[in-house]
């Protein structure tokens, strides 16, 4: 009896040390954890203040292709996505090369009722391209008159289904290019930053494309030459992106390969009183971005010593 008497109470002690125990006693946490956590909350504070200074409304979805984790602002909510829609058709132009529906050498003339301002088909009478000479055209140049094209012979209803069909319910093609009739009766091409994130990120993994198509989708996605999150990452960084502008909108969405820490960042705007600060707030956010994930990829991660750039 005395015995047992005796184990229950040095349970109990160790039990009572065991609370007591000092910081220094307890088990440490992962190495560097707290420098991350603090990295992490200046980042977010900087993407808020970026954000939050536009005379308009803003949103962002920014994910870390590494880990998953996200920044995000408003990032749920549906937003005109002036050219940032061009990605969908793409998807779905490749997609059907892949299941053998088309051929990305098939050739179309130019229809002339298609033909909108904005890009240089406009311009250029009748002629006969392919359907990869018009992907290129949407994508490098955001020719509306090519995106008509693709629209016509992928069929609208169908490019949506595919998003839908993809889990990206918010990323909806309701009209063509430059159709303001369309656009009074609120019939805007719509999609969330989440949404749009996801759709880079289904590129990225290849989701639902060959190999084949995947890369050639990247390809013409990487030519684009100029736009606010182009500006913000260093020449010599690689950049998959798409961006898009109309009256009082400004969008702008990328795969940005940072060394060691690639990640997708998407950045959506309306209601803009100035559409230049627009840009430069898109700029502004993507260079804050960058500048966090390139510290993570340069960074020993129990330091934050940077030996890896």
């Amino acid at each position: 009896m005395q015995t047992n008497t005796r184990a229950a109470v040095a349970v109990a002690a160790l039990v009572l040390l065991s609370a007591a125990a000092p910081a220094w006693a307890q088990k440490p946490e992962a190495p560097g954890g707290e420098f991350l956590r603090g990295l992490r909350t200046k980042t977010a504070a900087s993407l808020e203040e970026a954000a939050a200074s536009l005379d308009g409304v803003l949103g962002y979805a920014i994910v870390d292709l590494t880990s998953g984790d996200t920044f995000e602002r408003m990032a749920s909510v549906p937003f005109p996505t002036a050219s940032t829609i061009k990605l969908a058709i793409l998807y779905e132009l490749v997609k059907r090369a892949d299941e053998g529906a088309l051929s990305l050498d098939d050739t179309i003339r130019l229809d002339r009722t298609r033909a909108v301002p904005g890009g240089l088909l406009y311009e250029l009478g009748t002629p006969t391209l392919s359907l990869r000479d018009y992907a290129n055209a949407m994508i490098i140049e955001s020719d509306n008159t090519a995106t008509n094209v693709l629209i016509e012979r992928l069929g609208m209803e169908a490019i949506t289904r595919r998003m839908q069909g993809l889990g990206l319910g918010s990323v909806r093609l309701r009209r063509y290019m430059i159709d303001i009739e369309a656009a009074k009766k609120g019939l805007e091409n719509v999609a969330t930053p989440a949404d749009l994130a996801k759709l880079l990120r289904v590129f990225h993994n290849a989701v639902g494309l060959t190999p084949a198509s995947q890369g050639e989708a990247l390809r013409i996605l990487k030519k684009r030459s100029n736009s606010p999150i182009r500006r913000a990452v260093p020449a010599s960084v690689e950049i998959a992106r798409k961006d898009g502008a109309l009256e009082g909108v400004r969008a702008d969405t990328a795969i940005v390969y940072a060394k060691n820490r690639p990640f997708v960042i998407v950045v959506m705007s309306t209601y803009l009183q100035d559409e230049a600060a627009a840009d430069n707030a898109i700029e502004r956010l993507a260079t804050v971005a960058y500048n966090y994930f390139a510290r993570l990829g340069g960074a020993a991660p129990e330091t934050g010593r940077q030996i890896y750039r």
